[in-house]
């Protein structure tokens, strides 16, 4: 037989993609559902975040300096945090709770 190695691409980075991203800090014992939203957009699901992690998600197609809020939600649904509305940085930071 023969010997095949498989592996996983990397992660695009922000410094890769060019696009920003927001470092999450999910304090909470149960992983939560991140999303964006633009003013006066659309929500847009980002990824799901697991319990105490820290996680720098990157939000593609949304412009730096956007104004944008995200909200994080728990894989129960039972709670829903929301950040400040925002300009989009680079690296925006947040954390739950």
């Amino acid at each position: 037989p023969r010997q095949v190695e498989v592996k996983t691409a990397p992660e695009p980075t922000a410094s890769t993609t060019g696009a920003p991203s927001v470092q999450l800090t999910n304090n909470l014992s149960q992983a939560v559902n991140v999303y964006v939203t633009v003013t006066g957009g659309n929500e847009l699901f980002l990824r799901q975040v697991a319990a105490n992690t820290v996680e720098k998600v990157p939000v593609s197609g949304v412009a730096s300096g956007s104004t944008v809020t995200f909200k994080a939600v728990t894989v129960d649904g039972s709670r829903t945090y929301q950040s400040r509305s925002s300009p989009l940085s680079p690296l925006f930071l947040w954390s739950v709770p």
